[in-house]
């Protein structure tokens, strides 16, 4: 049986996962787009709000030519090219959120709207529906639109790749998110700063089927490891690979609590991400009680150091059977109760 290795997370599936999936099924875990579970069962991935928003504005711009646009080729953070249903005519996009097999998604089938008219360069600006600060915060100033550094330069890309096959050098164009008000509302946006519209996000491009099915694969893939690295996040995950080789990273996203409790035979546990989700789960009040709204605005604050020692501090006394490291979003070890 061949070896498959997952082009997003760069994890190897075990042969006998892949001994179990369908052979019409493979080619599609192959591709990144879709993960294989324990069961040989395959679920697909959907696409992130930024991949969404960038499939929009390459419909708009591409449309500009006069011809109608039926699919955007992205280019997603991860290296991948998905090529995006949408909708473009006379410099109008519209792109509807995949969520594949993410059954909880909140944000599945909202549409983006993108219009662009021709221009000298390409910008971008965001409309109705799209989430702006309230507050300064470490990587964002009152005001901004809350659109992620990746999913920016996804959406720049598209303009630009978009106006390309238009045949023209520019495109001004306005992403909009009809839905995205009411949606926002009921998303953790409001308890962050973030009002008005949904977050635009996306690391790898890629939504996670993070669905019951998945989480117990998580759970068997810990207790099967002697030596296991749980991670909340991809930044998490790609750093623990770097900093502990010698360990099977798993990613467990916010189920703490689950993957602790399934490493308990475990002979070595470390937990490693950023300090948001991992701080929270130990103390749910870190930022609160410090008055600050956000674990990462507390961090980046001068009380944070100090604040971080403290926390870590309490965790490695109480729980001293867990190594936590928390890293910074380029990997650098912030703290580590080793």
């Amino acid at each position: 049986m061949k070896q498959i290795t997952d082009p997003v997370s760069g994890f190897v599936y075990p042969a006998s996962w892949v001994a179990k999936c369908l052979p019409q099924n493979i080619s599609l875990v192959e591709s990144g787009f879709a993960v294989l579970t324990s069961n040989g069962k395959v679920l697909r991935r959907g696409f992130t709000t930024g991949s969404t928003a960038a499939a929009a504005v390459y419909a708009a711009c591409a449309s500009l030519c006069g011809l109608e646009i039926s699919q955007s080729p992205i280019h997603l953070p991860c290296g991948i090219t998905a090529d995006i249903p949408s909708s473009g005519k006379g410099g109008l996009g519209t792109a509807k959120k995949f969520s594949g097999d993410y059954p909880s998604d909140i944000t599945a089938g909202i549409c983006f709207h993108a219009s662009a008219v021709v221009s000298e360069s390409v910008t971008v600006t965001a409309g109705f529906g799209v989430g702006r600060f309230v507050r300064d915060t470490p990587r964002y100033k009152k005001g901004d639109a809350a659109i992620s550094p990746p999913a920016m330069q996804s959406i720049l890309l598209a303009a630009e790749e978009g106006c390309k096959a238009a045949g023209i050098s520019g495109a001004e164009i306005l992403l909009t998110i009809p839905d995205g008000k009411r949606i926002g509302e009921q998303t953790l946006n409001p308890r962050i700063g973030v009002v008005g519209g949904i977050s635009v996000v996306g690391t790898t491009g890629f939504v996670e089927p993070w669905d019951d099915h998945l989480s117990e694969t998580m759970e068997e893939r810990i207790s099967s490891a002697s030596a296991v690295v749980i991670t909340t996040g991809r930044i998490g995950l790609r750093y623990s690979r770097l900093l502990f080789p010698d360990h099977e990273s798993v990613l467990a996203g916010s189920k703490i609590a689950e993957a602790l409790s399934a490493s308990k035979h475990c002979k070595s546990v470390v937990l490693c991400g950023l300090p948001g989700l991992i701080l929270r789960y130990f103390n749910p009040e870190t930022a609160t009680s410090r008055g600050f709204a956000t674990v990462e605005e507390l961090i980046a604050s001068p009380a944070g150091s100090v604040a971080l020692d403290e926390e870590l501090g309490y965790i490695k006394e109480k729980y001293p059977d867990i190594r936590v490291c928390i890293i910074s979003r380029d990997g650098k070890v912030m703290g580590d109760t080793s």
